[in-house]
């Protein structure tokens, strides 16, 4: 009932401001040319802007293609600006409008100074700092052309995807990922496979997060990674075309479309690829027990993959006035994939020779889909930043996957064994409603609130089954089951930022009901359910000190959640070979942190330099233990069971900077560096899962301009040794390299990439506990190269457009 009041409120507040008188104004149509004056060329996208004498709105628009301009103002007298970008401003004085007028040929010169610094500008991927985030802009980073979300998170400082395309900020893998705000279907029920499928040129910016405001989810205990998608408001049609090949196998395409009427706005992104991601592992485990003929197991694994994926997201902003407007999206992802692993099975005696190998191979189809519709309702008031914003959103996902597994002994007989089939369907319903109202008080304070509640239905059945003898597949009922996982977060936050002199702050709280009900069931084993219904308070502060427009210092506050979901929880065990298994622990509790960050901030005219202290502090910490199961296979060798538990606390604090470098124009240099300590305390069944681990990782990037205007740009990256209580992990080095030119005037830029340049990205490490010790190395993907052509239409590359009188980027008719 609370909840549908306050829905009922918000909805109120809408009803009574469309229902306000609105002022009528005569207006008159104001056209003219903006031309360059040393080429006598129109000049598209340049900016008219007419301040009225008295009253803060303006008016104005942008130019087309010729540089000519049309738009309708209010009576009255006016100053006029005429801007763009590396040209030097033209003002009008005076200009009283009443009757229709043309202002005829405006002349525009460039401006040395500004030019060059615009062409730095539109090179860089450039860093905002917010009071409570960091906003990286993709911009130029060619040694992503071509690639997908994970190349380009594995490019922004503080952010690390490993191997397993795992991602983690700081070290730490609880990281909440979002999508333009929200949760997403382009994320999907796997983040880590999700963010491996959408392409790069999609993606305008990224926020790193690691002290949320109360706006946001509290979940991540490391904080949140925020993806913005493109979606330009430029008037006209225009956009770009991404075309893209490379080896191993890959070949694939996006387009981002934007079609700008006075009322309408258009917008589409989409994209495909088909892609091979050929890898591989190894694994050699020594066992203790006297009780094993051969100790010592070897297997080698290869994997052979394709996938092609098509992802769509395309919608409509229809503007009801100048301050409000609803936005209408839809967003579909097909995705299929097939993998055959290869896994050659030796089993060693203690001689390390051979006594019986078996070949075992694992034929695997998926398909996954998503539609996601939402809705956004936004209604501006007369003072700047007083804002109501309601959305909705619905997410419907199916992932479907078919395994067929082979085995036969090679040596020293050569027999097949019967084969086994895995038929897995899973498929989730995700809602949202959304509701923020921002309310500025006086010059230098605001007031937010806000509600949001997340209702997700998860439904996992697992099939495995049996060949017999005639070659029959007989349905394995005590390992089949079906898995229910039901959760419903609803959230009501409030927050208050205020700035005195140089001083900012911004308080915040949240609340979150909780409420998730887990069911598994068998045709044997006993059904299994259980509900976690909790509340909690999640306080927020954020401080901030300007001692200049380009030196600031921050000093943030916030607790979190982590949430154990999906596989974690399932109690059922999945076979990935005949040794080892992963069986999820449905008594894991939510993990709850404390964070503390301390963050300063410097510009100089050629360098930036931001660096930040930070510490951690953990309880109900996850972390991932082998174990024996006590059971063995037909050949005798003991089953390893993977699984997450509890612990009881986890400090982690470091320490990070990250600097660029611009000496000359075309000339860039960008360095990151972050340093670590995690110690965990905890015991499970007596066993002390204790651990120590200090690491670190650094990131370097040089890009110049070569002779024919040939960009070069190199990255490398280092991740340092770390460990827990039962692994050790050694550090690993990758580089990628990239060269790139434009071509057609501007409007095109070819590219070619070399990801992973010395084949070095592999996961190394050695596992010990008291009945067992292991050593493995993975690869996910191998060296790779990609020629891309990027081809942009009525866009300009250097010379960008500047935003609206407003900020927003805005165009014609603002």
């Amino acid at each position: 009932m609370k909840k549908l009041l306050l829905i009922i409120f918000f909805f109120s507040i809408i009803q009574i401001l469309s229902a306000q008188q609105k002022r009528t104004f005569t207006q008159y149509e104001v056209s003219g040319t903006v031309v360059e004056k040393k080429t006598n060329q129109g000049l598209e996208f340049a900016t008219i802007i007419f301040k009225p004498a008295r009253g803060e709105k303006v008016f104005g628009g942008l130019t087309n293609e010729k540089g000519r301009f049309k738009f309708d103002v209010p009576a009255g007298m006016y100053i006029v600006n005429i801007e763009f970008i590396s040209f030097k401003k033209k003002v009008l004085e005076d200009i009283k409008v009443d009757r229709d007028m043309d202002l005829g040929t405006l002349f525009l010169e460039e401006d040395a100074e500004a030019l060059d610094e615009v062409e730095v500008i539109a090179e860089k991927s450039t860093v905002e700092i917010r009071l409570d985030k960091k906003i990286y802009n993709i911009g130029k980073d060619m040694t992503v052309k071509g690639g997908t979300a994970s190349d380009v998170l594995d490019n922004v400082p503080s952010v690390t995807v490993d191997a397993d395309g795992v991602v983690s900020l700081r070290g730490n893998e609880s990281v909440r990922i979002l999508i333009n705000g929200k949760p997403s279907g382009l994320v999907g029920m796997n983040d880590t496979e999700a963010l491996r499928q959408f392409p790069a040129e999609v993606i305008k910016q990224v926020e790193v997060i690691t002290s949320p405001s109360a706006r946001y989810d509290a979940e991540g205990t490391a904080g949140i990674i925020n993806i913005i998608l493109r979606q330009d408001k430029a008037f006209g049609f225009n956009g770009s075309i991404t075309a893209n090949t490379g080896v191993p196998t890959t070949f694939g395409f996006s387009t981002n479309l934007n079609y700008r009427l006075k009322k309408v706005n258009f917008f589409a992104n989409i994209g495909y690829s088909n892609r091979e991601s050929p890898g591989n592992a190894y694994t050699l485990t020594e066992y203790f027990s006297p009780d094993v003929t051969n100790p010592f197991l070897e297997e080698v694994r290869e994997f052979d993959r394709n996938r092609k994926n098509l992802n769509t997201n395309f919608g409509l902003e229809y503007f009801i006035t100048e301050k409000s407007s609803i936005t209408a999206s839809f967003l579909f992802r097909d995705s299929d994939g097939k993998r055959i692993t290869t896994n050659n099975i030796d089993e060693l005696n203690d001689n390390m020779v051979s006594q019986r190998s078996s070949l075992r191979v694992e034929k695997e189809d998926s398909m996954d889909k998503v539609n996601q519709y939402a809705l956004n309702y936004a209604q501006n008031f007369n003072k700047s930043g007083h804002k109501l914003t309601l959305d909705f959103q619905y997410q419907d996902n199916s992932d479907h996957e078919k395994s067929l597994i082979t085995n036969e002994e090679t040596y020293p007989l050569e027999l097949d064994e019967p084969s086994e089939k895995i038929d897995q369907d899973e498929k989730q319903n995700r809602l949202l409603f959304q509701g923020d109202y921002v309310l500025p008080i006086g010059e230098n304070q605001q007031f937010e609130v806000g509600f949001r509640s997340n209702i997700n239905n998860q439904t996992t059945d697992y099939k495995f089954y049996n060949e017999d003898i005639d070659g029959n597949f007989i349905l394995n009922d005590k390992l089949s089951n079906i898995f229910i996982y039901d959760e419903n977060i609803h959230a009501i936050y409030t927050q208050y930022g205020n700035k005195f002199g140089k001083v900012s702050t911004l308080f915040g709280l949240r609340m979150e009901i909780t409420d998730i009900f887990i069911n598994s069931k068998s045709a044997i084993n006993e059904d299994f359910s259980t509900d976690k219904n909790y509340n909690d308070f999640f306080p927020t502060i954020n401080l901030a000190y300007e001692f200049s427009e380009t030196q600031n210092i921050t000093l943030g506050y916030s607790r979190r959640i982590r949430r154990a979901r999906g596989r974690w929880i399932n109690p059922f065990p999945s076979q990935s070979s005949k040794t080892s298994i992963f069986q999820g622990n449905p008594f894991l509790d939510p993990s709850i942190s404390n964070t503390l960050d301390l963050g300063y901030y410097k510009k100089w005219p050629q360098v930036g330099f931001n660096t930040s202290l930070y510490y951690n502090h953990g309880t109900d910490v996850f972390q991932f233990i082998r174990e024996d199961t006590g059971q063995s296979t037909d050949e005798g060798i003991p089953i390893i069971r993977w699984t997450p538990i509890n612990l009881s606390t986890e400090d982690r604090y470091g320490y990070e900077f990250s600097v660029n470098y611009t000496p000359i124009k075309g000339w860039r240099f960008n360095g990151s560096f972050n340093i670590y300590n995690s110690t965990i305390e905890g015991f499970h069944e007596g066993i002390d899962f204790g651990s120590n681990n200090t690491s670190w990782f650094t990131r370097m990037s040089a890009k110049i301009i070569l002779p024919a205007k040939i960009d070069w740009q190199t990255t490398f990256m280092y991740r340092g040794p770390r460990e827990t209580a039962q692994t050790e992990r050694e550090g690993n080095f990758t580089t990628n390299m990239a060269f790139s030119r434009d071509i057609m005037k501007g409007n095109g830029t070819v590219s070619f990439n070399v990801s992973d340049l010395f084949n070095s990205r592999k996961r190394k490490g050695v596992t010990t506990t008291d009945t067992f010790t292991s050593y493995s190395e993975f690869q996910w993907r191998q060296r790779s190269f990609r020629l891309t052509f990027a081809y942009r239409f009525k866009q300009k590359k250097k010379r960008e457009r500047q935003g609206g009188p407003n900020g927003d980027g805005e165009g014609e008719g603002f």
